[in-house]
């Protein structure tokens, strides 16, 4: 299957489905001397695994991961880092009475299009088990920004269904305030806006009594990202950014800065006017730390537009593999909503775009 390394000079190649018996990651690229360790690996699979609260997925994975490569004495070698992570609870006797209807919202009809065979053991390689690799390789990333140039990527839940947190100063949001609430408790939505995040866990709570699910916007911001990293027209980062995001699963709208919003605006309105250095910066980031594809300085604004689950334990009408029509009702442990799950896999993703056009920037220099 094509398609599966993303980067050039920081590659992530990525192997596993939903129901086998591991995932594993490839990095390409990375420099020596970084120092890795399995718990630092482990912490950020942690914020992505399933079963961490009542509101994801109860499937009982503990995203264990073992440093096959590319590490000696706690530090990268600079040859390729692999990385294996087992899957120790797959329930696929869950789907072997739908193996040959095609599920509403997944990708099993587009699957047999392409290729005439699939694994239908849950979603196989569409599944998004597969993240879990690449949050493996986003927590090396983001360790490289940050001790190369500061850099900090911060995700959290912007909007549940219909509810949307108020979250005036994106740039400012903490890991701390995303992962709890002011008492030191989990906050399992990952909502920085904490009444709203309570109110998003009634949400949630409420769809899945309902034998159904919600979407939401995840918003993902990085701060510390010096002026000069992109390309000027096909790679651009925004375009990278974008690119990254969009390959992961359920995402159906990726926007950086003021986004879909700009469509209302006057150019004397959206404009961000440069005021004096150094450093020099804008007075606004309605350009999202972007401009020309290239950073500015500013913060790196993102927000996904995730979709709702499309497995539902309700019956829906869909048809066989003949086409014949019939019903189908998807069992298994699926995430009621998406977005808490998600954030981690997006920091991830941003982070080894940042890496790769980093170590690009850093060889053109």
């Amino acid at each position: 299957m094509a398609g599966n390394s993303f980067g050039q000079a920081f590659v992530v190649t990525t192997a596993g489905e939903s129901h086998g018996p591991a995932n594993v990651v490839v990095i390409d690229g990375c420099p020596p001397g970084l120092a890795i360790s399995v718990e630092e690996l482990a912490a950020e699979l942690a914020r992505r695994r399933p079963g961490q609260s009542a509101l994801v997925s109860q499937r009982d994975e503990p995203d264990v991961p073992e440093i096959l490569a590319g590490v000696f004495d706690g530090a990268t070698t600079g040859t390729s880092i692999a990385i294996l992570i087992r899957s120790v609870d797959p329930r696929a006797r869950d789907y072997e009475p739908i193996f040959d209807k095609y599920r509403p919202g997944h990708a099993d009809f587009s699957y047999d299009a392409k290729y005439g065979v699939r694994d239908p053991r849950g979603g196989g390689r569409a599944s998004a088990r597969e993240t879990v690799a690449r949050v493996a390789a986003g927590a090396i990333a983001k360790k490289l920004v940050r001790e190369s140039f500061g850099a900090r990527i911060v995700g959290y839940v912007k909007q549940v269904g219909a509810l949307t947190a108020n979250v005036p100063e994106p740039a400012r949001v903490t890991m701390c305030e995303v992962e709890s609430f002011p008492d030191g408790t989990p906050n399992p939505v990952r909502c920085p806006d904490h009444e709203a995040s309570k109110a998003m866990m009634a949400l949630i709570e409420e769809v899945r009594s309902e034998r159904d699910s919600i979407g939401g916007v995840a918003e993902i911001v990085a701060t510390g990202v010096p002026a000069g990293l992109g390309e000027p027209v096909f790679d651009k980062l925004k375009a990278e950014l974008a690119k990254a995001l969009f390959s992961i699963p359920a995402v159906v709208g990726v926007e950086c800065g003021s986004g879909f919003a700009a469509a209302a605006m006057r150019g004397s309105e959206h404009n961000d006017v440069f005021v004096p250095g150094p450093p020099i910066a804008t007075a606004s980031n309605r350009h999202g730390g972007m401009l020309g594809g290239i950073t500015t300085g500013m913060p790196i604004v993102l927000r996904a537009a995730v979709k709702p689950t499309s497995s539902l334990p309700r019956e829906q009408p869909t048809v066989n593999k003949a086409g014949q029509p019939t019903t189908i009702v998807t069992k298994g442990r699926h995430d009621p909503c998406l977005l808490p799950r998600f954030v981690p896999v997006a920091e991830a993703m941003v982070a080894i775009v940042l890496a790769d056009h980093w170590l690009r920037w850093r060889g053109q220099r």
